[in-house]
């Protein structure tokens, strides 16, 4: 079950967090998410699974950028969320959708207990123009049944576009390596 635009805000401070809020972004069954000024495009051309790959950052100025096809941009939501007992989800607006803009790959679905921002792996299907602010997408929320356990893996309590950490599944040696994050770009002061 799927909770109501008048449910989420009913639980917004208890169950869900959303951060910061405003009641113009609420709809009948979801919440607007809006998007972060900045951008991360991966370095390599052939990305590999089991090592970190470098990235490189881009800062979406005021007049907007242009997307382009068959580049993969990561980025993140300007809000953070929270969610303690429903689970979240992720998908694009259908305005943006018409735009053929795809705001996750594969990623929509997300844990509970989750606690962060949401990354987004944007791909424009042609050339696409895009702003810092503009609400990109939209969260909802499910009940979940049963006995659970929170989420708390490597993207929790994130503060920053996440690329991907599946390296560190693959290679446990690698997870708690400060000198990684520096080198990929993985660190950076908070805006």
């Amino acid at each position: 079950m799927i909770l109501s635009g008048r449910e989420i805000e009913r639980r917004m401070g208890d169950d869900i967090v959303i951060d910061p809020y405003d009641p113009a972004n609420l709809n009948p069954n979801s919440y607007n998410l809006s998007l972060h000024d900045e951008l991360m495009v991966y370095e390599e051309v052939v990305l590999d699974m089991a090592k970190a790959n470098r990235v490189r950052r881009i800062e979406i100025p005021e007049e907007g950028i242009v997307l382009s096809p068959n580049q993969l941009y990561l980025a993140r939501t300007a809000e953070k969320t929270a969610t303690k007992n429903f689970v979240p989800q992720i998908e694009g607006r259908s305005s943006i959708g018409r735009l053929g803009l795809f705001v996750h790959v594969t990623a929509g679905f997300g844990d509970v207990g989750f606690a962060g921002y949401w990354t987004l792996e944007m791909f424009a299907v042609q050339p696409v123009r895009i702003y810092a602010g503009v609400p990109i997408c939209q969260i909802f929320y499910h009940e979940i049944t049963g006995e659970f356990d929170p989420y708390d893996s490597k993207y929790q309590h994130n503060h920053d576009i996440q690329p991907s950490l599946l390296f560190q599944e693959l290679d446990p040696a690698n997870e708690n390596d400060p000198q990684l994050a520096l080198d990929f770009g993985l660190e950076r002061s908070h805006k």
